[in-house]
């Protein structure tokens, strides 16, 4: 497990984990059953829309283990099947139309196959870019390492299971 913070000035905070499962496995687990590495145990998501493709909605809510509610709602910017997507909490969408809200990122989940010690299967990174210092600090401070970490060895741990099982 890798966690990049650059300070170049894009306020980019990543995570990248070899996962030990072939691409194609990785990708459906990552977006048929986000609920169930999404957040941090012992927190739990609940994704209610995810319009799989660029310009869709993508709202949910993260329930934490004391009743904590935080919903999260944005727009997807970009939806490349078997390879991406990418979503804002900067614009939302409202009856329709296309709001403004307060952004604090740009959120990008990617993957691509990769070998890692003679080991084939899938490298996925998980970048936050930020729009300002503030939000950077502010992530970073949320606990963006160990929160974005977990999640990747949730993810990872359901795949490979996946994977051995098949």
């Amino acid at each position: 497990m890798t966690i990049s913070d650059t300070k170049t000035g894009n306020y980019e905070l990543s995570v990248t984990r070899h996962i030990a499962a072939p691409p194609d496995k990785v990708w459906k687990v990552m977006t048929d059953r986000q609920d169930e590495w999404w957040c941090p145990k012992p927190w739990r998501s609940e994704t209610k829309v995810m319009e799989r493709r660029a310009g869709g909605r993508w709202f949910g809510v993260m329930h934490g283990p004391d009743g904590e509610e935080m919903p999260n709602d944005g727009l997807m910017l970009a939806w490349e099947e078997g390879r991406r997507f990418i979503g804002t909490d900067a614009v939302q969408i409202v009856d329709g139309e296309y709001v403004p809200a307060g952004p604090f990122m740009i959120g990008c989940w990617e993957i691509e196959a990769e070998e890692s010690d003679g080991i084939w299967g899938t490298r996925y990174t998980a970048t936050a870019r930020h729009w300002s210092k503030e939000a950077y600090d502010q992530h970073k401070e949320m606990g963006f390492e160990d929160g974005w970490a977990a999640c990747a060895d949730q993810l990872a741990e359901l795949c490979e299971k996946e994977a051995a099982e098949a």
